[in-house]
């Protein structure tokens, strides 16, 4: 039988209700009884009294969660009002009805709308001009009203523009319920997918789709063909039994070509099939190749083909359609050491290149006709990538842009003119002033040599002497870049007295691809090393110091935060660790769970002794020591499929028992959320102002 310290719920809960004891009374947190579980692997002993948690039909573990949920809310009592000064600043600053940038597609111009008090999106089109009639499409807020985390989508819009197919997901655990509707009338076509992963793209014939479902572990592993109103059940097109891939449906711009992939870590492979002859079957792009990735696009008679055969950093080559084979490939972008080549999309006259120099993102212009330029971007530190294209025949190319300073913006350039126009940049209302602020990029030296590049952003005029309040956030992990952009909440921060940092750590791909390589596997270390050396940076050039000192990071940040604290509980004054990956051996023990055997090729497969030492050395759950750990707010949700619950609120109890000093440890578990966190804009926001509360609070900011 299963107990729990019922006489600290039952203070906790007198605590909320009762403001003399809450005010006289330290609330005593929730101690989940420890259970015996061991399992014997090369030769260790792996003791886990607390895996009982992830037993998520037993009404224990839900009271247990409930319990976490009311001692946080009881710490916690004392910010209220501080919360909800948080939360109304942010929300001020913040144009609530507006609109999204309209794109034009085949006649219509599609938008995204929102309204005040309304907290999900309305998708919506115009008829031939932008200031035609408002259609509706989509209403977001009456497909979810009865899904308390719900979310739901377009995913694809028919060739001819009738029939648009959307995604329901109830939970936020990533498995959605496709649907199409006739957009003009209404009408909801018998047609419905279940189980999907909300991947889909028509054929040019209107009416036959493909898509994609998931199996038992949430992994899209099987493609499908369905003939929209024809009564017959899909047929499968592929089904991918090797359960490190994941399979996915696409269309290049051009609309020529269905095009099948499977992906894993390292190995990719892309089947294709004309639009217009749907009933057709999947050709080879080439043959998969372990360790070698790539990517497709298309234009005229050639595929454009992204690959890392013996080039680390990729490089682009040209295939013609007839025979796209490696033996036919021809070199059109050489590798180059210095640059990272992420892909393509082809336009009729043009294309666009998508890559990384010097730590930064980069888009290159490439005619077919054989001029070139880079599109200028004027600030140290940003982000940047392509906006929503949806015309093959057009000279106009849309991006996005946004740095710590500058709000979310839609750019659109002539490709051939280079003429510039600012479609929209997002408000901030409220009287934001950018000019108050100040924006560095700097080098943090690693314990090995290498340069970390870290974007700073404070007001100006900062005394470096080490008193201002700081967070520092992180990632490093999968290859993906954790570029600087804007946030409109971080104002409530900034304006007092903060210094926001984000470290461009090895295991993203900020410096090419070997930056990813260095951050991976048996290199994974040197991803918390890398952060440890900008905390360092930060206290010794006095833009703070440890007593002032927090961090932030989630799901892969969030086994970062996990590492660091465990590497140098003493740097730290606070941390927010946001759905976090901290019982790496648990999991990837796991094959049942989602992502388990696809990262095997990101972490290493516990099952062999070399991976299972590694791992061992830096899980968080597993390296929890006796140590004076520093305040820690963690935040799960319980419909996660990504990053289970059970794995912060694990790590919770752990340190609780190990930690030799007072500090607090909060668990936040959203029992309505997936991985993402709430869908509703509004309780986002309210997530939002509770972490910081919880930073002003911890840091003694007032």
């Amino acid at each position: 039988m299963i107990s729990f310290n019922r006489a600290a719920v039952v203070l906790v809960c007198a605590a909320m209700t009762n403001p003399l004891l809450a005010a006289t009374a330290t609330p005593t947190p929730p101690a989940p009884e420890k259970i015996a579980h061991t399992r014997a692997i090369h030769g260790y002993t792996l003791s886990d009294p607390y895996f009982w948690l992830r037993e998520r039909d037993n009404s224990k573990v839900m009271e247990h969660l409930k319990a976490e949920n009311a001692y946080t809310d009881a710490v916690m009592a004392h910010t209220k009002d501080l919360q909800a000064k948080l939360y109304d600043e942010m929300l001020a600053r913040i144009k609530q009805t507006d609109e999204s940038v309209p794109y034009p597609r085949k006649g219509y111009w599609y938008s995204t709308k929102t309204q005040e008090g309304k907290p999900y999106p309305i998708f919506t089109r115009r008829k031939a001009t932008i200031d035609g009639p408002e259609q509706v499409m989509l209403d977001v807020n009456e497909i979810v009203k009865d899904l308390p985390n719900g979310s739901a989508g377009p995913v694809g819009i028919s060739p001819d523009s009738r029939i648009m197919a959307f995604a329901v997901d109830p939970t936020g655990g990533r498995v959605s319920t496709i649907r199409f509707k006739v957009i003009d009338t209404g009408e909801l076509l018998p047609d419905i997918i279940e189980g999907a992963s909300g991947n889909m793209v028509f054929a040019n014939d209107n009416k036959t789709i493909f898509f994609t479902t998931l199996d038992p572990a949430v992994r899209p592993d099987k493609a499908w063909r369905l003939v929209l109103g024809s009564g017959a059940k899909p047929t499968l097109v592929y089904h991918e039994t090797d359960e490190r891939f994941f399979v996915g449906v696409d269309k290049p711009l051009s609309e020529k070509f269905i095009f099948l992939s499977m992906s894993s870590q390292k190995t990719s492979e892309v089947r294709y099939l004309d639009a217009d002859a749907p009933a057709g079957e999947f050709k080879p792009i080439e043959p998969r190749k372990q360790g070698v990735e790539y990517s497709v696009d298309h234009h005229g008679d050639q595929f454009f083909i992204t690959h890392n055969e013996d080039a680390i950093n990729f490089t682009l080559v040209s295939a013609p359609i007839d025979k796209p084979g490696k033996a036919n490939w021809k070199t059109v972008i050489p590798h180059r050491a210095d640059v990272l080549i992420q892909g393509t999309t082809s336009f009729k006259d043009h294309m666009i290149v998508t890559a990384r120099e010097k730590g930064l993102p980069v888009l290159r212009v490439r005619s077919f006709a054989g001029s070139e330029y880079v599109i200028d971007t004027p600030e140290v530190s940003y982000t940047l990538g392509g906006s929503t294209n949806a015309d093959f025949d057009t000279t106009k190319f849309r991006f996005a842009y946004s740095s710590p300073l500058t709000p979310s913006s839609i750019f659109e350039v002539d490709v051939k003119s280079k003429e510039r126009k600012l479609l929209k940049e997002q408000p901030v209302l409220g009287g934001y002033d950018r000019t108050k602020y100040q924006v560095e990029r700097v080098n943090a030296r690693a314990k090995d040599g290498t340069d970390v590049p870290v974007t700073i952003v404070h007001r100006k005029g900062l005394a470096r002497d080490g008193t201002a309040p700081a967070l520092l956030e992180g990632y490093g992990s999968y290859g993906f870049s954790n570029d600087a952009g804007f946030s409109s909440a971080e104002i409530s921060l900034l304006d007092r007295g903060f210094v926001l940092a984000t470290a461009h750590i090895r295991g993203g791909s900020e410096k090419g691809r070997l930056w990813y390589e260095q951050g991976r596997l048996n290199n994974k270390k040197n991803t918390f090393s890398d952060f440890v050396a900008a905390a360092d940076f930060l206290v010794s050039e006095k833009y703070t110091s440890t007593p002032h000192l927090a961090i932030r990071g989630g799901s892969a940040g969030g086994l970062l935060m996990g590492a660091v604290v465990n590497l140098r509980p003493e740097l730290f004054k606070a941390v927010i660790a946001d759905v976090p990956f901290v019982d790496v051996i648990n999991t990837m023990l796991d094959p049942d769970l989602p992502l388990t055997v696809i990262e095997y090729e990101q972490w290493g497969n516990p099952n062999e002794k070399a991976p299972f030492d590694y791992i061992m050395s830096y899980s968080p759950y597993d390296n929890v020591k006796p140590a004076a750990y520093p305040d820690i707010l963690t935040m799960v949700g319980f419909h996660d499929s990504n990053v289970p619950y059970w794995e912060g609120a694990k790590w919770a109890a752990k340190i609780r028992d190990a930690k030799t000093n007072d500090a607090t440890v909060l668990v936040r578990c959203n029992l309505e959320a997936g991985h993402g966190g709430a869908s509703d804009r509004y309780k986002r926001l309210r997530e939002e102002a509770f972490r910081y509360a919880f930073l002003l609070d911890r840091l003694g900011v007032k």
